[in-house]
């Protein structure tokens, strides 16, 4: 558990477990601690490096906004750091996006991606949801203190004072319009998609999302040579909200990365 100077970042990440690299992004206002729940399943076969994203956890904020581009471009930068020329990389939701980005802008360091809860452009979320991420902001955050995720922060943050502000920056993030649609399409690395059946995200962006990944066109036939590199997974009886903590995730998420696959093509 360190911390590491990078692009002007004092970026915090900690390691678990040992095998390939793993590294795992969380949610929006979240930290490492999010991982805990499925944590051993992954260590038993990974080695994990869990990131605090800029502004969060334990990294403090930095003066730039809060972009899903530069902060891939800190996980990458993080990577080449710990002197890493390939890894697989997990991101759940706001670091879902983040890990995407990784791919799309540093495509020679992942290996195999995994997206949790994550759209590939702004309007796959469901319009409510995307109304009340519109509504981030300072005055939210006042509401939201003693909860929880609150108390985790000010427990970890070098400065408890920017939750606020931190708040203000995720919202403002929340309500830029993004299509990564072509970009996806042009991935060339295996990816799995992972989504809770009661995800913020409805299962028809889920299926268009894997179409572009070269899924859902054809039956793979008997012998399974028709199947795309590329993996879709709906967990049943799940929501965005505890999809990251259950072992329906490690389930589906370790296979994909031990079993041979071909790249996309």
């Amino acid at each position: 558990m360190s911390y590491a100077e990078v692009g002007g970042l004092r970026i915090w990440y900690e390691e678990h477990g040992a095998g390939k690299p793993l590294v795992l992004l969380h949610g929006e206002y979240g930290s490492t601690e999010a991982f805990a729940p499925i944590r051993p399943a992954l260590a038993t076969r990974r080695r994990l490096i869990a990131v605090d994203l800029q502004g969060h956890g334990r990294t403090a904020d930095v003066d730039r906004p809060l972009r899903y581009e530069s902060m891939a471009d800190d996980v990458a930068a993080l990577l080449r750091h710990l002197g890493l020329p390939r890894a697989d990389v997990l991101g759940y939701s706001l670091g879902g996006g983040v890990a995407l980005r990784t791919a799309i802008q540093h495509p020679d360091l992942v290996r195999r991606l995994v997206l949790v809860s994550t759209p590939f452009r702004r309007r796959g979320w469901y319009p409510e949801t995307l109304a009340a991420m519109s509504a981030h902001d300072e005055r939210v955050a006042q509401r939201m203190r003693g909860t929880p995720l609150h108390e985790r922060y000010a427990r970890v943050a070098p400065r408890p004072q920017d939750w606020q502000a931190l708040w203000a920056r995720g919202g403002e993030l929340l309500r830029r319009d993004y299509d990564w649609s072509a970009e996806v399409a042009a991935l060339p690395m295996p990816v799995l998609l992972v989504f809770a059946d009661a995800d913020e995200i409805p299962v028809s962006h889920a299926a268009e999302f894997f179409g572009l990944l070269g899924g859902g066109h054809r039956d793979a036939g008997g012998d399974g040579t028709g199947r795309p590199a590329s993996r879709l997974a709906v967990l049943p009886g799940l929501t965005h909200y505890d999809v990251l903590t259950s072992p329906a995730l490690p389930a589906a998420v370790l296979p994909f990365l031990t079993h041979p696959a071909r790249a996309p093509g």
